[in-house]
């Protein structure tokens, strides 16, 4: 089976025998690609609601794979059990969401191993929360589907200094591993915050002239950092 650049890009992460827990697994697809191409032994695919659950459960009996992929109802990492899994993919939420999933189940990420996250949005919350808490960001690339980028990150246990805030903003690891969509991802937040920028210029609120020096701040960092890629 051929998987969505995104999805390939997380699967892509996940090491040979691996246990995982697929969290918010939705369709299935995931699993099904980990046990088709042997790449893990076992499979946990969760989901809060019965709806995908039901969907991936049926795409699972279709390819045969029930023997190696379990199927659990359930919020987070709640419906799984201590050093039960050593891989834990958490892919297609937004960052506060994944850090909440993470921080509230920390008797289970203690005895996981490694962590393969995909935030939709707000991933700098999610960084500034894994290098708050013992988490390091090992690997990050980012896959392209149509016009839209997303950042997928490997993250295991151990403490790491980030020494400028823009790594916040853009994974580190991107820069180290001259991402080869890491121009156009720079360039489409400039042009995001310039449009907010023009919105904001003809504000009169003490918020919004906050807002406005903020993101003109951020500004002059992104476009910073692009030179730097020249």
């Amino acid at each position: 089976m051929k998987l969505s650049p995104r999805l390939q890009a997380i699967a892509d992460y996940v090491p040979k025998e691996a246990v995982v827990a697929d969290i918010g697994t939705d369709h299935g697809y995931i699993p099904v690609y980990l046990v088709s191409n042997k790449i893990a032994s076992r499979i946990i695919a969760t989901d809060i609601n019965i709806g995908p659950l039901e969907n991936a459960k049926s795409y699972i009996d279709k390819k045969n794979y029930g023997e190696f992929i379990e199927t659990r109802l359930g919020n987070g990492l709640k419906c799984l059990l201590p050093n039960e899994v050593d891989t834990i993919i958490i892919a297609g939420m937004g960052g506060h969401l994944i850090a909440e999933i993470l921080d509230n189940s920390k008797e289970i990420t203690e005895t996981a191993k490694r962590f393969i996250l995909q935030p939709m949005v707000a991933s700098a919350e999610l960084r500034r929360y894994l290098y708050n808490n013992d988490y390091t960001i090992i690997d990050e690339k980012l896959a392209k589907e149509g016009s839209k980028l997303y950042e997928v990150m490997e993250v295991i246990h151990g403490k790491e200094k980030i020494d400028k805030d823009i790594y916040y903003e853009i994974g580190i690891k991107l820069f180290e591993n001259k991402d080869k969509h890491l121009r156009e991802f720079i360039e489409s937040k400039i042009k995001k915050i310039e449009k907010v920028l023009i919105n904001l210029s003809d504000t009169e609120t003490a918020e919004g002239k906050l807002r406005y020096e903020y993101l003109k701040s951020k500004l002059i960092n992104y476009k910073e950092v692009l030179k730097e890629l020249c």
